[in-house]
């Protein structure tokens, strides 16, 4: 007489762990360090991600208000540079300063003030783009790649599964299910891995682009107060009659 079949409380995550071999508990504990990984990726750049548009918008609301640029340069070397738009205007500042005093004396200050300050502009845009975007490539490493390697552990669990039914001769429904249905727990766990990643990585993308974008503008605005003492653009933000941003140039 055959044997009772297994209950169905019987397949699980658990009876998983314990039949499986050394490939799918790697596979297993691949998806785990995976998912670890991105939720401390996801919460760290979250948090960053606050902290600077927090303090980026308290360093524009006190640039804006501020009478002259000195006024700024003081506040940048009494309270530090902690967000990308204290970032740009201190190294702008400096660089304006820096050519006032003493020219072009390399080959890295060549060209008129103006030409320095947009090449230095560019650099500090460049560096926040490469620190906003690190840990992306993990996050969409993560995305793409956890569905494929739950895959695998189904595919191997099936395999071990369908070779275990065909040894024991019983080729039952009851018998087939059980193991290839608990076999598919490595799908949904690669799945679950990864689309919280796909979402964190999509979001964050989106973020940077708004924050590259206010940098952008900014910036322009800024190459502006340094190299014709008023910002051009701020009549066009404000609209028809709008006051030009001016500002009183910073002492060289």
């Amino acid at each position: 007489m055959d044997p009772s079949p297994l209950p169905a409380t019987a397949f699980g995550f658990g009876h998983l762990l314990a039949q499986s071999d050394a490939v799918g508990r790697a596979l297993l504990a691949v998806l785990l360090f995976m998912s670890l990984a991105s939720w401390v990726l996801i919460a760290a750049k979250g948090f960053a991600a606050w902290q600077r548009r927090r303090r980026g918008d308290a360093f524009l609301d006190f640039f804006w208000n501020a009478v002259s640029l000195d006024e700024v340069q003081h506040e940048l070397a009494t309270h530090g540079a902690r967000d990308p738009f204290s970032h740009l205007s201190a190294h702008s500042l400096h660089a304006k300063q820096h050519h006032a005093r003493h020219g072009s004396t390399r080959l890295a200050e060549a060209g008129s003030a103006s030409e320095y300050i947009t090449r230095t502009i560019r650099k500090v845009l460049d560096e926040e783009t490469t620190r906003q975007e690190s840990g992306l490539t993990l996050l969409a490493t993560v995305g793409a790649t956890a569905p494929f390697v739950g895959l695998f552990g189904t595919v191997w669990g099936v395999y071990h599964a369908l070779v275990a039914i065909g040894m024991s001769g019983a080729g039952t429904l009851d018998k087939v299910a059980g193991p290839v249905g608990e076999a598919l727990i490595m799908t949904g766990i690669g799945l679950a891995v990864a689309i919280p990643a796909v979402i964190a990585y999509n979001a964050f993308v989106r973020s940077h682009r708004v924050a590259r974008a206010r940098l952008d503008a900014f910036a322009f605005e800024l190459h502006s107060f340094l190299t014709l003492g008023q910002a051009p653009g701020a009549a066009v933000h404000g609209g028809e009659g709008a006051p030009v941003r001016t500002l009183t140039p910073v002492a060289a």
